[in-house]
C-alpha cells in the first residue's frame, strides 16, 4: 500500500500538484486508522491531503481515477498472472521495433501501467509557451508537439497489431484477445488524455445561475405548476417586487406633487419684480390616485392567477384610491373588508373559506354579471379601473355580454387578465371572442412575469 501510495503521489506531482513530504507521512499516518479497502473513505484520506484548493480538487479527482481505476484494470481471463511477463515482453518488442523521440519510452510506460513519464509529457505539452515567431499567442508549437505524442502512440498500437499477427502460434487465442483488449483500452485512454487537457475547476464546475435568473425562471413558471415551496419564494419575490413599486410611486408623487412649473406664467409675474422670479407657478398637476375594482373567478386554476393578482393590489393598495374585490363562481361575493382587517396572505385563505360561495356550482359569468348590476353598479365612476380575472368559460349560458358595456360606460376603462393559454381562448365555452369586444384591454396573464408587466403598467 505505501508503494501505491508513493506511486501515486510522484504522478500527482508529474501532473502539477504541489504535494510535500510532510503531507504524505499524515496521510500514510491517517490511513492507518481507516479500511483502505473502502473505496469512497480511502478516496477521501487522499484528497483531504493532497488537493488543497478547489482548483486542486478537480484535477486529483480526474487523477485518482486514471491511477486506481483505469490503469488498474486487470485482464479478464483465468489465468491473468502468467500474462504479466507477456505484456512486458510484447511491449519492449515493439519499443525495440520502432525508432521515436522521448515521448515513444513514456507511451509504453503507460501501456505497461506506469503513467508517470507520459503525465510529465503532457503536463510539459500545457506549460508550453505560444510560439512568438508563427505569429502573436500561436498554439503552432504546442500543436506540433501534440501531433508527434499523437503519431508515437498510432506507432505503437500498428506495432502491437503487427507483433499479434507475427506471433499468433506463440501465444493462445485467448490471451491474444486479452491482451489486445486490454493494450487498445490502455491506448485510447492515452489519447483521451492528450485530446481532453484536464480543465480548470470554474470549467469543471457547473456554472451556477444568479438569484436574478433563478427568479427569471420562476416568474415564466405558470401560477397553476408551482409547488409550494415556489410558492412561498413567490411570496417574498412580490414582496420586494412592491417595496421597489411604492418607491418608484412616492418619487414620483412627490417630485410631482405641486405641477410642473408654468415657464411662461413664471416670467410675467417675474417682470412686477425686476424679472426676478420671486413667485414661481405650477401648472398639471399630477393625476388622482385611481379606483379599482376586480372580479376574480375562483375555480380551478383560474384562482391560483387570481390569489397572486390579489396580493399584489393589495400589497399596492396604497398606490390606489380604493381597492375593492369581489370572487364569484357563479355567486358573487365581495372579500374587500376581509383584506382591510387582515394581512393579504391571511386574508386570500380566509376569503375563501368565509366567503359565500358554492365552489361546486358551474362558473357562470353571466349570473355574476347580474349581481353585480344590481348591488354595485353606483360604486362605478370615471376614476375606476375594472379589472376581471378569468379564462370566460360560461358553461355555454347567457354571457351578459351588455351588461359589460353597461360597466364600460360607467368606468374608466375595463381590463381583462386571462390565466388560459392563448391557444384555447376561442374553444368550447369560452366567450372570450365575445367579452374582448367591450374590453378596454384584454391581457394574457399566467406567470408572474406577465404579471408584474401588467401592475407597473397599471401603477406606473
Amino acid at each position: 500500500m505505501i508503494d501505491t501510495v508513493l506511486n501515486f503521489v510522484n504522478c500527482s506531482r508529474a501532473s502539477g500538484l504541489r504535494i510535500s513530504s510532510a503531507e504524505v507521512l499524515d496521510c500514510m499516518r491517517q490511513l492507518e486508522y481507516i479500511d483502505v479497502l473502502d473505496h469512497t473513505l480511502f478516496r477521501d484520506v487522499l484528497r483531504a491531503n493532497f488537493a488543497k484548493s478547489r482548483r486542486e480538487q478537480g484535477k486529483f479527482d480526474h487523477l485518482f481515477q486514471l491511477f486506481f481505476h483505469e490503469m488498474r484494470s486487470e485482464i479478464s481471463i483465468p489465468h491473468s498472472d502468467s500474462l504479466t511477463g507477456v505484456i512486458d515482453f510484447v511491449l519492449e518488442s515493439v519499443e525495440a521495433s520502432l525508432d521515436g523521440d522521448q515521448a515513444l519510452p513514456a507511451v509504453v510506460d503507460f501501456l505497461k501501467g506506469d503513467p508517470l513519464n507520459y503525465l510529465q509529457e503532457i503536463r510539459n505539452l500545457q506549460n508550453q509557451q505560444p510560439d512568438s515567431a508563427a505569429g502573436f499567442n500561436s498554439n503552432f508549437g504546442p500543436l506540433v508537439r501534440r501531433l508527434e505524442i499523437l503519431s508515437q502512440i498510432n506507432a505503437v498500437s500498428a506495432a502491437i497489431d503487427r507483433f499479434m499477427i507475427e506471433h499468433r502460434t506463440a501465444i493462445s487465442w485467448e490471451n491474444r484477445k486479452a491482451l489486445s483488449v486490454h493494450l487498445k483500452n490502455r491506448l485510447e485512454n492515452a489519447r483521451r488524455m492528450l485530446r481532453e487537457e484536464p480543465e480548470d475547476y470554474q470549467e469543471m464546475q457547473p456554472q451556477g445561475e444568479s438569484y436574478e435568473q433563478y427568479l427569471g425562471k420562476l416568474g415564466e413558471k405558470t401560477f397553476f405548476s408551482l409547488t409550494r415551496k415556489e410558492i412561498e419564494e413567490m411570496r417574498e419575490t412580490i414582496e420586494q417586487l412592491v417595496r421597489k413599486l411604492k418607491d418608484t410611486v412616492q418619487r414620483r408623487y412627490a417630485k410631482q406633487s405641486r405641477g410642473t412649473l408654468d415657464i411662461k406664467k413664471t416670467l410675467r409675474i417675474a417682470s412686477r419684480y425686476q424679472g426676478i422670479p420671486i413667485e414661481l407657478v405650477f401648472r398639471n398637476k399630477p393625476k388622482r390616485k385611481g379606483k379599482i375594482v376586480t372580479l376574480c373567478d375562483v375555480s380551478g386554476s383560474v384562482w391560483s392567477a387570481a390569489r397572486f393578482m390579489l396580493n399584489m393590489l393589495y400589497s399596492l393598495q396604497d398606490c390606489f384610491l380604493k381597492v375593492n374585490s369581489f370572487i364569484f363562481v357563479s355567486d358573487l361575493a365581495e372579500v374587500t373588508g376581509v383584506f382591510e382587517k387582515y394581512e393579504v396572505n391571511t386574508a386570500i385563505d380566509k376569503a375563501l373559506k368565509e366567503a359565500d360561495i358554492n365552489y361546486e356550482a358551474a362558473t357562470d359569468y353571466g349570473s355574476m354579471l347580474r349581481q353585480f348590476k344590481k348591488h354595485q353598479m353606483d360604486s362605478l365612476n370615471k376614476k375606476t379601473t375594472f379589472i376581471i380575472i378569468g379564462d370566460g368559460r360560461t358553461n355555454y349560458t347567457n354571457p351578459e355580454e351588455t351588461i359589460l358595456e353597461e360597466i364600460r360606460d360607467k368606468c374608466r376603462r375595463i381590463i381583462w387578465l386571462n390565466p388560459e393559454s392563448k391557444m384555447f381562448w376561442y374553444t368550447g365555452d369560452s366567450r372570450m371572442r365575445t367579452y374582448e369586444k367591450y374590453c378596454n384591454e384584454v391581457r394574457h396573464c399566467q406567470n408572474l412575469n406577465q404579471l408584474l408587466e401588467f401592475i407597473k403598467t397599471l401603477v406606473l
